[in-house]
């Protein structure tokens, strides 16, 4: 029985932890303040006829705070490099010199600093989600279980210990986030 108990605990544990990890990948994804190429980490490039993840076929990176510079594998895949960042609709105008892509990242207007902190926002509340529904199925496996109800009950707030941790680091993790996009 002790077994059983702690397979589940592990398992909601460990599925709380990839609620964590979504939640940071998703994160990067949303733009601070500086250049990063991280931000690039949804555009995908057409390469002989499959759809590619930029990183693939290019090296990004970022000369300064302001701009991030694709240098290609292949100099033919300029055109359709431009055309899988405007197709990401990241909101970035690529300008190609014949050699590379360049992207000039704009500082943040106010108004696009709140939207981007309530985007930042609804992805932490989705991880939250996330924990809260692992938390409900370890409990509804705990109950199937045939043990002593002093047992389900530490168990359960063995459980519920774990979501509380979560749900803080969920809190840090957004809050440190906040500050990221906030600061000019």
């Amino acid at each position: 029985m002790e077994d059983e108990i702690e397979f589940i605990i592990d398992t909601a544990k460990e599925n709380m932890d990839k609620a964590i990890e979504h939640l940071k990948k998703q994160l990067q994804n949303i733009r601070a303040g500086k250049a990063n190429p991280a931000m690039l980490g949804s555009v995908m490039v057409e390469y002989y006829g499959a759809q590619t993840p930029l990183q693939q076929v290019a090296n990004v990176n970022t000369p300064d705070a302001r701009t991030i510079s694709i240098q290609p594998f292949e100099k033919s895949l300029i055109k359709d490099i431009e055309k899988g960042i405007m197709l990401a609709n990241l909101g970035f105008n690529p300008m190609n010199n014949g050699e590379s892509v360049i992207i000039n990242v704009p500082p943040l207007t106010e108004e696009r600093r709140k939207q981007l902190t309530k985007q930042a926002k609804a992805e932490a509340e989705d991880a939250k989600i996330g924990v809260r529904n692992d938390r409900k199925s370890a409990n509804n496996e705990l109950k199937k279980l045939d043990i002593s109800e002093d047992l389900l009950r530490d168990a359960e707030n063995e459980v519920q210990e774990l979501t509380d941790a979560h749900i803080s680091r969920i809190d840090s993790i957004l809050e440190n986030k906040e500050k990221e996009i906030m600061t000019i």
